[in-house]
C-alpha cells in the first residue's frame, strides 16, 4: 500500500482551532478533538486538520470511508497494546469514525487482533476482558464507553445489538452528530506525534509537494531483502544501480533520487540527520565523484515505514536535500513481534541468500516502549562473466584474420572462467533498538542502529603473461603460474544513536531538544593477490630461488581504512496561533572524516626508488627487474595519503505556515548555514496548495538549494588502479592518483577550494480524487544546479606544462581533482494513480506510478586563474563524465502494481519498466527497456503462522548485452588450427551501468511467525 503525505520535522504539537478553516471543515468549527481527523480515501492516509475535545478530553478519529459492507472481512495487523492506541489503529484500519476518552482508554490494555475479521469480530476480539463497550446513537457515530454507563444510557444501544441494516450509517458519518456535542468543546486540542508539516493535520489536498509513504507491508511484498532493491521496486523516482568491478562501489551501492547525485539526496532517521557513507565512488560507476548513504545499513525488519519527499528541501533541511529527503521511520510497538526467514538464489544456481529477521516489542511500564530488531543476512555471489578468450601466458603469434596461434602448450588446457562479475559475497548483521517514555509533561526517546557488513568482491585476473602485475622470475615462469583472481574484501561498520527529549507547553508550544551521532567505517583488505615488485625484491635482494618466491610472498594485505562521523545537537521549538503556525530551530554538527594508512605491503613499490628502478640490468635478461607496486587488485594507502579533518556548522531556520484566504494554504522557510570551509549560505522555499474544488487541488513550490562539499570531496586522496579503455578501444590498467584541492600538487596547479553547490528547485502539481476508490497525482518538477562538483578526467601529461611539472613533482602519470565544474538542469514529471475496489471475492488496490526524468549538463568550466585554465575543458571532462550525469540512469520508470487479498490469501503482482539509459565507455551503447515481473504469494496457515513464495523477474531479463568497454576478448586456435575457445570478452552485461542489475530471475520461499 503506497501512502502519500507531507514530509518534515517530526512534530508532537498542542494547537489552537484555526478561524479560516476550509469550507468543507466549517461544520466542525469549535469541535476539537485530542488527536487529528485521519482520512482514508483510496486505501491512502492524509493526516487532517485536527478538531475538538468533547468534555472531558473525548480522543475521536474521523475517518472518510469508502462504500464497504460491515460483513466484509478485513485484513487487521493491530498489536496488544493499550486501548487509546489499539482503537487509532481499528479506526485507520476499518475506515470509522470512533469517539472515546482518552484518559478513559489509556487505563485499559487491548489485544492483539491479527488476520480477517469482520469489522464487529474485530472490535470484540480487540476490547475483550476490558471495561469498554462500542456503542452506536442515534446519528450513526460510535462511541466507547464504559460497560455501566452504557447500560443506562437511552439514547445508546450496544455495537452487538446494531443490526446490518444501522451499521452502513458509521461508513457515511455526517457533521450532525459531531456538531451536537460542538457546543460543550473546548479550545484545545492535542495531536499525536506526526512526520510531516510542523502543522499537524494536513489532508493530501492541502500538501505543496509531492510525498510517498512506503509502508512496512509495502516493503515487505516485494520481496527484496535489501532496504534499496526494496525502494527501487515501488519508488520509481528512486534508482540503485549496479556495477561491477568498481571497487568499494561493489559492497555499496549508490542510491540516488529522480536521476541526480547520490549525494544530492538527503537521508533522515527518524526525522533526524542521518551520517553518509565513508566511500566516495571514484571508480566509473554512476555517482562517481560523490558519496551517499549506506540504505541497507537499516534492516528492512525494523522499519515502519519509509517516506520519499520528491521535492528541494535545503530550507527546511539543510545541505543534500536537492533532489529530495528519504526519511525512514523505525518500528515503535511495545508489545508483539516476529521471526521470519527467507531462502533464495538465482535461476542460475547462484546467489544463494538466507534471511532471517526477530523484531519484537516491549512495554516500558505503563509510559514507553522499547522495539528492537535483531537480522542476520547472508548471500553467495553471483558471477555473469564471459569467458577468457585472450592469451594467458607468453609465445601467442597473431596469424593473418587476427586470431592467435598457441605458443605455451598451457594455453590449451587453461581456464577460461578467470573473472568473477556479479554481486559480491555478502554477510550481514543489523541490530536496531528504538524507545521512548512520557517523562513529566513529554516524552524522552532515543534510538541506536548497527551493522556489521562483510562483503568479497573480485578484481581483474592476473595472468601469467602480465609482467607488472605477475612478474616472470629466474626460471622464466611467473610468480604465480596460473595467474591468479584478486578479492577485495571489505567490512562496513555503521553505528547511530539518537536521544532527546520532547515537551508540550500549555500554550500551544512545544519544544525538541535531541543529540544525534553517526559512524560509518570501511577497512580494505586485499586477498589472493602479490605485490609484483615484492617479488623483485625478494629476488635480487633477498636471493631466494623461484621456488622460495613463490611460496614465501605474502597474498593478503590490509589496503586501508575509511571513517566518517557526525554529532549534532537540534531544537526545535513549534507555536501555534490562530490563523498561522510558527516554527524554528537550530542545529549544531560536527563532521569528521579519516584516511588509516594500510600496511607497508599493500603500498610500497620495492623495486623503485623515487621513480628510479633499483634493479636495472640485473636479470641476465631472465625475469623482471621492475613491477608494479602495491597490492594487485587494490591498492594501498600509504601515510602521506592518511586523514584526520574536521569541519563545524551551524544552522538556524524559521518557517511558517497559514491560510492566506478561504482554500488557500501558504508555507515559507528560510535557513541560514554556516560551514567552517566555505562560509555561509542563506536560503529559502515557498510552497502552496489551493483546494479548487473538494476534489481537485493545485500545488507548488519555488525554493533555492545548497549541497555543502562532503568531507570525501574536500579530503579523499589516494592511489589506485583503474581499468580504463585507450584510444585503440583496449582495456588497460593505469594507476591513477586522486589528489585534495588543498594538496601540494593541486596548490601549485591554482586549483581553488571547493564551494557549495547552489540549485534552484521549481514545482507545479495537480491533486484529483476522481472517486472515493481513484486519487491521480501529477508533479512537474524543475532543478538546477550551478558550481556542481565533479571529480575530473584522468588528466595525463602533455596538457599542460604546468600540469606536467606538476605530476613529475608528486611522482604520479595521471591525477584526477574534484572540482567546482559543471551546470545541470534536470526537468521531470511524476505520476501516481490508485484505485481500491472489491473483486474476485476479495479487495484490490492497483498502483500505477511514473517518473519520467532528464538531466542535462549545459555548462562546464575550468576553475578560473588555475593551470587547468589552459586545458581544454573537453581534457578535463570526458564524454563518460557527461554520460555519467545524463545518460547512465533511465530516463523513465514505471511501476504497475496490483495487491490482492482475500480471507487467508496475499498476493502482489508488480511490473517494473526500466527506459532506456545509455552508457558511454569508449564507445556508446543505448540499452533498450526492458520490463521485470515480480510475483510474491502469501497464506496464513494459522492465524500467526504465514508462508510465502514468490520471484523477483520471474521471467528471467536481461539488459541488453555488452558491445562497448570489453576485455580479454579473442579467438585462439592451435597448431592444427582448431579453435582453442573465442570469446567476446568478460564482460557479457555493462559492468558500468546496470539499473536493475544482470543476475536474471530470483525463487524464495519464507515463513514468517508474528506474536
Amino acid at each position: 500500500m503506497q501512502i502519500r503525505l507531507m514530509l518534515d520535522k517530526v512534530a508532537s504539537i498542542k494547537i489552537e482551532r484555526k478561524k479560516n478553516i476550509k469550507k468543507k471543515r466549517q461544520s466542525h468549527r469549535g469541535f476539537l478533538f485530542v488527536s487529528c481527523l485521519y482520512k482514508l480515501r483510496s486505501n491512502q492516509t492524509h493526516l487532517l486538520s485536527g478538531f475538538s475535545v468533547l468534555a472531558p478530553a473525548i480522543f475521536s478519529l474521523s475517518v472518510q470511508a469508502a462504500t464497504q459492507t460491515t460483513g466484509q472481512m478485513v485484513q487487521f495487523d493491530i498489536k496488544a497494546q493499550r486501548a487509546d492506541k489499539a482503537l487509532i489503529e481499528y479506526a485507520k484500519q476499518t475506515e470509522q469514525t470512533v469517539v472515546f476518552s482518552y484518559e478513559l482508554a489509556k487505563q485499559y490494555d487491548a489485544n492483539s487482533v491479527y488476520g480477517f475479521y469482520t469489522q464487529l469480530d474485530a472490535l470484540e476480539a480487540l476490547l475483550g476482558g476490558t471495561e469498554l463497550d462500542a456503542v452506536v446513537d442515534q446519528n450513526g457515530l460510535l462511541s466507547i464507553k464504559l460497560k455501566q454507563i452504557n447500560r443506562n444510557d437511552n439514547n445508546m444501544m450496544k455495537l452487538s445489538a446494531v443490526s446490518a441494516a444501522v451499521l452502513p450509517a458509521l461508513l457515511a458519518v455526517n457533521s450532525q452528530g459531531v456538531n451536537a456535542a460542538e457546543e460543550v468543546a473546548q479550545e484545545k486540542i492535542e495531536k499525536i506525534a506526526i512526520v510531516g508539516s510542523r502543522v499537524a493535520g494536513r489532508s493530501v489536498e492541502d500538501l505543496p509537494v509531492p510525498v510517498d509513504i512506503l509502508s512496512a507491508e509495502a516493503l515487505e511484498n516485494t520481496g527484496q531483502t535489501e532496504v534499496g532493491r526494496m525502494l527501487q521496486s515501488i519508488a520509481p523516482s528512486f534508482n540503485f544501480s549496479s556495477s561491477a568491478i568498481s571497487d568499494g562501489t561493489d559492497a555499496l551501492r549508490p542510491a540516488t533520487l529522480r536521476g541526480l547525485g547520490p549525494d544530492q539526496t538527503l537521508v533522515l532517521i527518524n526525522g533526524k540527520r542521518r551520517h553518509q557513507a565513508s566511500i566516495i565512488h571514484i571508480n566509473g560507476s554512476v555517482g562517481r565523484g560523490t558519496a551517499g548513504t549506506d540504505m541497507n545499513a537499516i534492516p528492512a525488519s525494523a522499519i515502519k515505514r519509509i517516506e520519499v519527499l520528491r521535492d528541494g528541501a535545503a530550507a527546511q533541511y539543510g545541505s543534500d536535500a536537492i533532489a529530495g529527503v528519504i526519511n525512514i521511520v523505525l518500528k515503535d510497538g511495545s508489545e508483539g513481534g516476529k521471526a521470519a526467514i527467507n531462502y533464495g538464489q538465482y535461476s542460475e544456481g547462484d546467489g544463494e541468500t538466507i534471511n532471517l529477521d526477530f523484531n519484537k516489542g516491549f512495554a516500558l511500564g505503563d509510559d514507553g516502549y522499547l522495539n528492537t530488531t535483531i537480522n542476520y543476512r547472508d548471500r553467495a555471489p553471483t558471477n555473469r562473466a564471459g569467458l577468457h578468450g585472450s592469451c594467458q601466458f607468453y609465445g601467442c603469434t597473431e596469424l593473418s584474420d587476427g586470431t592467435l596461434l598457441a605458443g605455451d602448450p598451457r594455453e590449451l588446457t587453461a581456464d577460461r572462467d578467470t573473472f568473477r562479475i556479479g554481486d559480491a559475497d555478502s554477510q550481514q548483521f543489523g541490530l536496531t533498538i528504538n524507545t521512548g517514555y512520557e517523562l513529566g509533561d513529554g516524552e524522552l526517546y532515543g534510538f541506536i542502529t548497527y551493522s556489521t557488513r562483510e562483503n568479497e568482491s573480485a578484481a581483474f585476473f592476473r595472468h601469467n603473461a602480465n609482467a607488472g602485475g605477475n612478474p616472470v622470475l629466474q626460471d622464466n615462469d611467473a610468480t604465480i603460474p596460473l595467474g591468479f583472481l584478486p578479492k577485495i574484501n571489505t567490512t562496513i561498520d555503521d553505528i547511530s544513536y539518537n536521544f532527546g527529549y520532547k515537551t508540550e507547553f500549555d500554550n500551544d508550544a512545544s519544544l525538541d531538544l535531541s543529540y544525534t551521532y553517526g559512524e560509518n567505517s570501511i577497512d580494505y583488505t586485499t586477498s589472493d593477490t602479490i605485490n609484483a615488485s615484492y617479488a623483485n625484491f625478494l629476488r635480487y635482494d633477498q636471493g631466494l630461488s623461484a621456488a622460495d618466491i613463490r611460496t614465501t610472498i605474502p597474498r593478503e594485505a590490509y589496503a586501508y581504512g575509511m571513517e566518517l562521523s557526525l554529532q549534532t545537537i537540534n531544537i526545535d521549538f513549534t507555536q501555534n496561533f490562530d490563523d498561522y503556525s510558527l516554527a524554528m530551530g537550530a542545529e549544531i554538527r560536527t563532521d569528521e572524516y579519516r584516511i588509516l594508512e594500510g600496511s607497508e605491503y599493500a603500498y610500497r613499490d620495492y623495486d623503485t626508488t623515487n621513480g628510479v628502478s633499483i634493479y636495472n640490468d640485473l636479470s641476465g635478461g631472465v625475469g623482471s627487474e621492475d613491477a608494479s607496486g602495491g597490492s594487485q587488485g587494490f591498492g594501498g594507502s600509504s601515510p602521506a595519503s592518511s586523514v584526520d579533518e574536521s569541519r563545524d556548522v551551524i544552522s538556524f531556520y524559521v518557517d511558517a505556515e497559514a491560510y492566506v484566504i478561504e482554500d488557500v494554504i501558504l508555507s515559507g522557510a528560510l535557513r541560514y548555514d554556516n560551514y567552517k570551509g566555505f562560509g555561509d549560505t542563506v536560503n529559502f522555499k515557498l510552497a502552496g496548495n489551493w483546494s479548487v474544488t473538494d476534489d481537485i487541488s493545485l500545488r507548488g513550490a519555488l525554493s533555492s538549494g545548497f549541497r555543502a562539499p562532503s568531507m570525501q570531496q574536500l579530503y579523499f586522496n589516494n592511489v589506485s588502479t583503474q581499468f580504463v579503455v585507450d584510444t585503440n578501444g583496449n582495456l588497460v590498467a593505469e594507476e591513477v592518483g586522486t589528489f585534495r584541492n588543498d594538496s601540494t600538487l593541486a596548490q601549485s596547479l591554482g586549483i581553488p577550494k571547493l564551494k557549495e553547490e547552489k540549485s534552484q528547485n521549481r514545482s507545479l502539481g495537480i491533486v484529483y480524487n476522481v472517486t472515493d476508490n481513484i486519487n491521480v497525482t501529477v508533479d512537474y518538477y524543475s532543478i538546477d544546479i550551478d558550481d556542481r562538483i565533479v571529480i575530473s578526467d584522468r588528466l595525463g601529461k602533455g596538457l599542460s606544462t604546468s600540469l606536467d611539472a606538476a605530476l613529475n613533482s608528486a611522482g604520479a602519470g595521471v591525477g584526477q581533482f574534484f572540482l567546482n565544474g559543471a551546470d545541470t538542469e534536470t526537468r521531470g514529471v511524476d505520476f501516481v494513480a490508485t484505485w481500491n475496489t472489491e473483486g474476485l471475492g476479495g479487495t484490490l488496490d492497483f498502483t500505477l506510478a511514473a517518473n519520467f526524468t532528464k538531466t542535462d549538463v549545459v555548462s562546464l568550466f575550468s576553475p578560473a586563474g588555475s593551470s587547468l585554465e589552459t586545458v581544454s575543458v573537453d581534457d578535463i571532462f570526458s564524454a563518460e563524465d557527461i554520460s555519467i550525469i545524463e545518460e547512465w540512469q533511465p530516463e523513465d520508470r514505471i511501476n504497475l502494481s496490483a495487491l490482492y487479498q482475500r480471507d487467508d490469501w496475499t498476493v502482489n503482482l508488480s511490473l517494473n519498466r526500466f527506459g532506456e539509459y545509455t552508457v558511454e565507455d569508449g564507445g556508446r551503447q543505448t540499452y533498450g527497456a526492458e520490463i521485470l515481473t515480480d510475483v510474491k504469494v502469501n497464506y496464513f496457515v494459522t492465524e500467526d503462522l504465514s508462508v510465502n513464495i514468490g520471484a523477483n523477474n520471474l521471467f528471467d531479463v536481461y539488459p541488453d548485452k555488452n558491445e562497448i568497454g570489453n576485455s580479454r576478448s579473442g579467438t585462439i586456435v592451435d597448431a592444427s588450427g582448431n579453435t582453442v575457445i573465442s570469446s567476446s570478452g568478460v564482460f557479457d552485461y555493462s559492468r558500468r551501468s546496470a539499473p536493475f542489475g544482470f543476475n536474471g530471475a530470483y525463487y524464495y520461499v519464507g515463513a514468517e511467525y508474528r506474536f
